[in-house]
This record gives structure tokens, sequence and C-alpha cells, in this order.
């Protein structure tokens, strides 16, 4: 769903009864298997073209309206896009091109620039029709490169190519399209051949399709070719990214994080063996036969981070790996994709952290989200429960159509297969009854503050559950008996709260302001991902209501504090982009009343605590694994310093941030890594003696936004 609803998409119920022609495309879930949007192109007669484009997925969706006209070149010379967003925000967006000059207007932005040759506009929100239209301007550029406005290129390449089979018979051949250039990772389109290409559909690995209407039987078969020529970029980028460490390898003169006091220690030289720390000792004691030595210099070196809310995919690890997060809990995922990506992982071919997964459990009804397993009954949820355990997975999630009437015998029988039980909380229940019902964690601040406000029949599965709280925690009394119990309840039971506050910043952001948490990032970002961050996302009617909706959003933080300072456990989870919104989440938790040295515990010792990896996960010392993090600055006095990741060791890989970012078209936190030096010879001296040692090869990778 998140990359659905990021990637450009929207269009146009209107249409004309002498329409020139129609397209029409249907969005179908993967795993449900049942249609959950459309959209729908038609070609006029004028030249213009309309287009309308609606999905609806866990109770929320776009619903747009978008017209345009081409050009001589085939870019948009009138572009214009009505409608809601994914979360009920105003889309309204304008742009057009008289000869050399380019304007453009939308809820968030204005500009204009003067421009020659061929440039496509990139909507803010917009349909797969404006993919549709780069595809045939692409086709016709030699190099493959296409200007963008308001800055930046896309470049497409052609993949694969099959012959698929549709309705009564017919046959055409599709091809496999890769664009870079906008967002940090590739998009993949299936078009049609011949000298007009056009979009033909969309593949989602673990969201669905979206596919020509009569042509859904092909959906299989794409998904499968798309998977393999996905596979090998991926396994270039493991290969060009992750460095092996062969032999002992040495991390000296490193200032460890004590993960369990919160403390920095004196350096130390740190022992690294196929994947494990096998010693920790002194700073400058001997090294005897030591084949690798990494000097850190002084810097302040961390346990691998953790980021205890996420939705991987197979792009999200270089922008984890970047950020030092070496342990993500996956919370909700097409179950097969997650299983194939976890192998995938383990044999080196994907540059990934390590997966906690966490087994979804859903209920049937028109708001299902269509993830992991939805089930109607009691032996329904027994049957996902026993599928999960059978494959490890060490806590379940349960969502918010979760049928009440079952709760408390589906949470027994979770934890009679020795799983944790989290999740939201099913629409007509307060957080305290799914307490009651044996709830060992509550995800997102939001699901948190429903305790209080939340009545049986509130419906908590559309936006009710964001915009309910943005208006009315703002009056919540936190001194008042309701919520001081709550809180002591929590406490007693050690129930975790796993709080996502980095991504509920949305809740009170104006369009045109840059998001909160993307505020330290923004200027590393590529343009167009960086135009993203300030897209507001709810709808906000005029300044008095922004000003309830941040009072509200500041309480909601605040809360976590006053339950941190009680003794509930928080964990650091994102549910949003991947690895540099951990670091915002770190810095909320500081807004709230941690230390940063606090804030680094609960995304270290806590994330291995709750994950249930304690014996291998969270800090650095003898037998576990060596997922290590060396970090400029001192993020335990300034959390900021948190972002400066110069260098990070995870499975038996030394992996550079620096790399990741070239690769990405992002401006480097760090400029200066530590380099790996071979020893070529055995060594017993100091620091493993030597200083003939050759410096490892970095290859620095092409950006690929170029």
């Amino acid at each position: 769903m998140k990359r659905l609803a990021v990637l450009p998409l929207a269009l146009a119920m209107a249409f004309s009864a002498h329409a020139a022609s129609t397209t029409r495309y249907l969005i179908i879930s993967e795993n449900a298997g049942k249609q959950i949007g459309q959209q729908i192109v038609e070609h006029r007669d004028d030249g213009m073209t309309k287009v309308s484009f609606t999905y609806k997925d866990n109770g929320r969706g776009p619903e747009l309206t978008e017209q345009f006209r081409l050009g001589a070149d085939g870019t948009m010379t009138e572009y214009a896009v009505k409608g809601n967003s994914t979360f009920g925000a105003v889309v309204d967006e304008r742009f057009t091109r008289r000869g050399d000059h380019a304007e453009w207007k939308s809820t968030s932005e204005q500009g204009e620039k003067i421009v020659s040759g061929a440039a496509a506009y990139l909507p803010l929100n917009s349909s797969f029709e404006v993919q549709s239209v780069a595809i045939a301007a692409l086709s016709k550029a030699a190099d493959g490169k296409l200007a963008l406005l308001p800055s930046g290129t896309l470049s497409q390449s052609e993949l694969d190519k099959v012959e698929v089979a549709g309705p009564n018979g017919q046959k055409q051949t599709v091809r496999l399209l890769a664009q870079t250039g906008v967002g940090l990772s590739p998009s993949f389109y299936w078009a049609t051949e011949g000298a007009n290409p056009r979009l033909f559909g969309v593949i989602i690995p673990g969201f669905g399709n979206m596919l020509e209407e009569g042509w859904q039987p092909a959906a299989k078969l794409l998904a499968e070719r798309q998977k393999i020529a996905e596979q090998k970029m991926l396994t270039d980028v493991a290969n060009r990214l992750q460095h092996p460490l062969s032999g002992l390898t040495v991390v000296r003169n490193a200032r460890i994080f004590d993960s369990d006091k919160a403390t920095v220690g004196q350096p130390s030289d740190i022992y690294v063996l196929r994947g494990r720390i096998t010693a920790v000792l002194p700073a400058g004691a001997p090294v005897r036969e030591a084949d690798n030595t990494i000097d850190a210099a002084g810097r302040i070196v961390l346990p691998g981070l953790f980021d205890l809310h996420g939705h991987v995919d197979r792009w999200s690890g270089a922008l984890n790996m970047s950020a030092g997060v070496t342990s993500v809990r996956d919370m909700g995922n097409d179950n097969h994709q997650l299983q194939a990506m976890l192998d995938e992982t383990a044999a080196g071919k994907l540059l990934a952290p390590q997966v906690v997964p966490a087994g979804f459990l859903e209920g049937e009804s028109p708001f299902s989200a269509n993830n992991g397993f939805v089930i109607k009954d009691l032996q329904g949820a027994k049957d996902a429960i026993d599928w999960y355990a059978e494959r490890g997975y060490p806590q379940l999630k349960i969502y918010n159509s979760f049928p009440k009437a079952i709760l408390k015998d589906t949470v027994a029988y979770a934890h009679s297969r020795g799983m944790r039980v989290s999740g939201h909380i099913p629409a007509g229940l307060r957080a305290q009854e799914a307490l009651d019902a044996g709830y060992d964690e509550i995800q997102h601040i939001n699901q948190v503050m429903l305790n209080f406000l939340a009545k049986p029949d509130t419906e908590t599965r559309n936006l009710n559950r964001f915009v309910l709280p943005a208006e009315k925690v703002a009056d919540l009394d936190f001194n008042s008996k309701p919520v001081k119990d709550f809180v002591a309840y929590l406490a007693k039971k050690q129930i975790s709260i796993d709080p996502t506050m980095a991504t509920f910043a949305f809740l009170k952001q104006r369009d045109g302001d840059i998001n909160e948490p993307y505020a330290s990032v923004a200027s590393h970002m590529p343009p167009d991902v960086a135009r993203g961050f300030a897209v507001g996302t709810m709808k906000i009617d005029g300044d008095a209501q922004l000003k309830r909706y941040e009072k509200s959003y500041a309480k909601m933080v605040q809360f976590v504090g006053i339950m941190y300072k009680a003794g509930v456990p928080i964990v650091a989870g994102t549910d949003d982009i991947p690895g540099f919104t951990l670091h915002s989440e770190l810095a909320l938790l500081v807004k709230a009343g941690l230390t940063p040295a606090q804030a680094l515990q609960v995304a270290t010792r806590n994330g291995a605590r709750y994950t249930r990896t304690s014996n291998e996960r969270g800090s650095i010392v003898p037998g576990k694994l060596a997922d290590i993090v060396l970090v400029d600055g001192d993020p335990t006095k300034h959390i900021e310093d948190v972002r400066k990741v110069s260098a990070v060791i995870t499975r038996g890989y030394v992996i550079y941030p620096s790399e990741i970012d070239a690769t990405l078209g992002i401006a480097p936190f760090v400029t200066a890594a530590p380099q790996v030096i071979k020893t070529s010879t055995p060594v017993a001296g100091i620091y493993g003696g030597s200083n003939d040692g050759a410096r490892a090869r970095i290859d620095t990778t092409a950006r690929k936004r170029d």
C-alpha cells in the first residue's frame, strides 16, 4: 500500500459521450484477490485526456480526477488534478507550459521555470497515466532520459519482454521497464510495444496489481518475470555495497555504548569473526594474526539499531543500512513475499537488515487490510497462528477489523504457541479491553489515545482513527483518574508501547511546510523526494484547526514521556520511510523527555528485548552478533548525531553509508569513513602491527537519478 500511495496516481469521473477511446484498469489485491480500485482513461477527440482513479484499502485511499493535454514532443503542456489523497488531504494542482515558460501551483508549492526541449512535469499526486505519458516520451529519447520539472532526470531501461494472453484469445507482447530518477528506488512498469507505447500494467509485490481490464490472468506470469528481473538488480546492489569481512577483524579504539547502562565506556578493541563478536578488550591490547583492522579513531560505536515497526520490501534495506538499522521487526506483510525476502537476505542476495517477523491477523470487513491472513472465525485464527508459529514468528499483530468476540481466545492460543501479541485495537473495543484480553503491546500512539476517546459504536477502521485523536487529545486531562489508572496499569503489566510518533506528525502538518521528522534530512534528499516532504496528508481547514491538531500532537508526544517515566516500556518504530525516520523517532523521544542516551537505549536494548533476540543482539559483548554502528559526533549527548553513521558491520559485511548515498542520490551525512585495512601477513603486535596492509577498495557507484 505504501508504495502505491506514493507513486503518482489520479483521475476523472465524468466522460464524454463521444470519447475517441477509453481504457479501464482494475486494481486487484494480491492477498484477497478482489478488486479494490480502478483507473479509467479517456482520450478525447479534442486532444484532452481525462482520468479517474480511486482505490480503497485498510479503510483509506485516494480519490482523484485528472485531465491533461500533450504537446508535439509527447510531454504535457497543461495538466490539472483535484480530489483527496490517501489520508484525506485536499489535492488541487495545475501545470501549464507555453513555449519555454512552465509554471505550476498546488496546495503546497508554486513555481515557474524557463525550459527548452522536452521536459515532463512531475505531479505531487497523480494517476498512473502520468507514467504512461512518460513511457511514450522516453521511448522517443535517444539516450533513454527525460528532463523532469521542477527538477531531475527520469531514466528508463527495458528489462524483459513476454507475450501474454487476454480476452477472446487475444495476445500481445509487453515489456518490463524500470524507471529511475523519482523516489529512492526504481519503479517497474509493464508497457505495450510499438511506436507509441503505453502503460499496460503495474505489479506491486505483496500489494497487488493494476492491469488493463480483461488481462488479469496475465498477472501471475508478469509477477514471476518481474521478480526474476528485479532480483538481478538487487543482487548487483548487494554485491556492490556489501563488503565481506573474511577472517578475524579488529575494530580498534572504539568508544562502546553500553545499552544496559546507557553510558559510553573507555576506548576498546572489538574482535569480529564470521559475523560474531569474539572478544572486547581494552584499546591497544595485543592482536594476534588479525586479517583486517578498522580504526574507529575514538568514534562512538553503537549496537545495531532496531526499528520495531517496519513493513519491509526488497528496496528498503539500503535505507536501513545507511541509517545503522540492522534489525527490523516487520509488522505486516504479504506472508510469501516476506518469506522469500528472508531467504534472499540469508543467501546474501539482498542488502537488508535482519528481520524479525510479526504475523499479521485481520478480520473480514469492507475496511480490511489485505496483509497476512484475513480470517472469519476462531478456527481460521488458530490455523493462521499455527502457520506463523511453525515458521518461528515470535509475535502476532492483530488489526482493526479482527472479530472482537474471539479476541480473548485468539490471544490465549497465540500465547500457548509461545508468541507475544500486539496490534491495533479492534473496532468496538477500547485499549483497556484489548489488554484485558491479553495484549502484550499496543501499536501507535493514536491507538493508545483512542482508549479515552472512542465509544463502543465509534468506527475506528476508517480515517476516524486519525481525525478523532487530532481533534480530541488537545482537551484530554492527563491528570484525570482514568488516564493515571491506565498508565499505572501499563506499567504494572509491563505492556510495551510502539508509539511511532514520527509517522503521526502528519496529523499537524500544513501544506507547504516540511513535516517535522524530515526537516533534518530534506536538504540531503533528491529534489523530488524533498518536494514530497512538504505535502500535507490530513485535511486541515484553517488556522484554528491547525493549532488544535498541533496541540493534540504535542500532547501525544508528551504522553509518551509520561508513560516512559512511569515505567512503561517504550520501543522505537517508524511505519514510515525506512532508516532516516528511526532517527527522527529518537529525536521525538528526546522531545518527550528522555535523554539522548535513554533514547538510544530504547532503540538498542529495548529493541532486542521486545523481539526476543537479547541473546544475540542489542549490546556489544562477546558471543553476540557483530551488529556494530560507527557514528561521528556523540549521539549520547546530541541525538541528531545519530544520523552521522560512517560505517555499519552486520552479517559479516562492512557497509558504507556514503556508498549507499551515492547510489540513491542522497547528499552524505558524513564524508570520511573508517576503512578496512587488510593485513597481508600474520601479525602479533599492537593493533595488528604492520601499516603495509592495503586499504580495501571502495567502489563508488553512479547516482541512480542521472
